[in-house]
């Protein structure tokens, strides 16, 4: 891999056409203080922009994806530090809402534990590889707060009774049932999860880069759609990418 940039918090190297982002604050399990979060979405969108760069590949360093948020960070807050708070939490739900956004695909290799913030993050991708050892939860209610930015996206992956019970009992679930719930794609050998990533990831990474655009803004955009209207928004990109195929050379 070519190193293309190596932070205190994010790693980010480049596998061909793939761009890997690896959270790496180990020591922490990953947890997203203010500097991560930031780095992160700055790193998804310079991803998106570069040229060279098909795919995203996201990962955590050491032995878990991602704790969630970094507890200790915001234990260290307080009510003068309004502004802060205001900027840690416009954050989160920026970076958690700019996968869908962004026109390349992203694939999540769940190495380890993803807990809140972390199992957030290992839903927004695209495509998501879990490791056979790694669990999944959302224990936000254990400490008396709410899963809250990252229930728009469960809400929209599980069925309501799975994902109800995920954030009311904060209990975690293993790779298994993760899977069962459709919450991830496949689930592998720990030594195999970023091998899985990166063979997805390169799979995708080989089509046309404006068919990939187009299938990705269509799909999240048809996800929300009534039936009707989801119809005439795939009539619509049928008509453009029609156009687009004649215009080639």
């Amino acid at each position: 891999m070519a190193v293309v940039n190596a932070m205190a918090d994010l790693l980010i190297d480049d596998d061909g056409a793939v761009r890997v982002l690896t959270m790496n604050r180990p020591e922490k399990r990953n947890a997203l203080n203010l500097a991560l979060s930031e780095a992160l979405f700055d790193a998804l969108r310079d991803a998106d922009g570069a040229a060279g760069v098909r795919a995203i590949v996201l990962t955590g360093a050491g032995p878990a994806f991602c704790a969630g948020a970094d507890l200790s960070e915001f234990a260290a807050l307080s009510s003068a530090d309004a502004a802060l708070i205001e900027r840690r939490a416009d954050i989160t739900a920026k970076l958690h809402g700019v996968f869908s956004q962004l026109t390349k695909p992203v694939v999540t290799a769940i190495n380890g534990a993803a807990m809140g913030g972390g199992a957030g993050l290992a839903l927004a991708g695209d495509i998501a590889i879990m490791s056979a050892t790694a669990k999944f939860g959302y224990p936000e209610v254990k400490h008396g707060i709410v899963a809250s930015v990252v229930m728009a996206n469960l809400v929209r992956q599980a069925g309501r009774k799975a994902a109800f019970e995920l954030v009311a009992t904060g209990e975690p679930i293993d790779a298994s049932r993760a899977l069962e719930l459709g919450l991830v794609n496949r689930v592998v050998a720990l030594q195999m999860v970023m091998h899985e990533a990166l063979q997805s990831a390169r799979a995708m990474a080989a089509v046309a880069p404006q068919a990939m655009a187009a299938t990705k803004s269509l799909f999240y955009r048809v996800a929300e759609l009534p039936f009707d209207e989801a119809l005439e928004a795939g009539r619509d990109m049928n008509r453009r990418m029609r156009a687009f195929r004649k215009d080639k050379p």
